[in-house]
């Protein structure tokens, strides 16, 4: 089972194939015009916001995505998409349709509408700070750091220093004090879950290198691999992750105790989805 945040493709196709997991979707993102990767989101402007949550609140599977900052030329630099009555409205909207809100956030300068707005998640999260952090934790807003994602920052920066100099320095930066960020939100208790990020810049199937990833962070071990299963499967609504009478049976066998070396959660052995094996090694 995984969480398609906000492909721009239709994946429902998925749900047809017993050899695929099951994904949660958060419908298409939600954007405002020339603020966001071309083609990949519903590009609106705020006072059309509450309705497109209601659309994509329906369409997923109890999930909405935001773009929450991106590039504002304008400014030439990263900034807040949207403003504050327009994400009250919406989160309001997309909760009583009974679905949770996450939104992609590189900078600063979004989160503190977003927490006031009452927003589920927080993917990316590279410019939290102390307060931030603490608001987190007293909200119970989830984090969902993507990494390896992170990686690229160096490269989003170096795209962007023609036309865009006081971004690519904001992206430099918060590539160097990542670690520091996301391992202050670990350690003040801020529930975190592994997402890669898949499907644009990085290809699929790198679940296993995310989980290192978190553990080079500074996750214990169960933590990092807690973060893509057990914990992660009740968090996204749904039952089970612990193996239990009556639980699915959605597992993967390894050759050694992942806990003992998570760098065997690159090489898995069998694959058992809903029963059935679906990958032999």
């Amino acid at each position: 089972m995984g969480r398609d945040a906000g492909s721009a493709a239709d994946t429902r196709w998925i749900d047809d194939r017993d050899d695929l997991p099951r994904l949660i979707r958060a419908g298409r993102h939600l954007a405002r015009p020339r603020r966001y990767i071309r083609n990949y989101a519903h590009e609106i402007e705020p006072d059309e916001l509450p309705a497109y949550v209601a659309q994509e609140a329906q369409r997923g599977d109890g999930w909405v995505k935001l773009v929450g900052d991106w590039i504002d030329r304008d400014v030439a630099d990263l900034a807040p998409l949207w403003p504050l009555d327009a994400l009250r409205a919406a989160i309001d909207t997309a909760h009583a349709y009974g679905a949770r809100v996450t939104a992609h956030v590189f900078g600063h300068e979004a989160l503190p509408d977003l927490f006031a707005a009452g927003i589920d998640c927080i993917e990316h999260g590279t410019g939290l700070t102390a307060d931030l952090i603490d608001q987190m934790v007293e909200q119970h807003i989830a984090l969902v750091p993507t990494v390896k994602q992170l990686e690229h920052f160096p490269d989003y920066a170096a795209a962007g220093e023609a036309r865009f100099p006081a971004y690519a320095a904001r992206m430099r930066d918060l590539y160097e004090r990542r670690g520091e960020t996301l391992r202050s939100a670990y350690e003040a208790g801020v529930a975190i879950y592994a997402g890669t990020d898949a499907g644009g810049v990085l290809p699929h199937g790198l679940i296993g290198d995310e989980v290192l990833a978190l553990a080079e962070l500074g996750l214990s071990p169960v933590d990092a691999l807690g973060a893509a299963s057990w914990r992660a499967r009740p968090w996204l609504g749904r039952p089970g992750g612990n193996l239990d009478e009556g639980d699915p049976a959605d597992f993967v066998v390894y050759d050694a105790d992942p806990l003992a070396d998570l760098a065997v959660l690159k090489h898995p052995r069998r694959i058992v989805l809903r029963g059935q094996v679906v990958l032999t090694r």
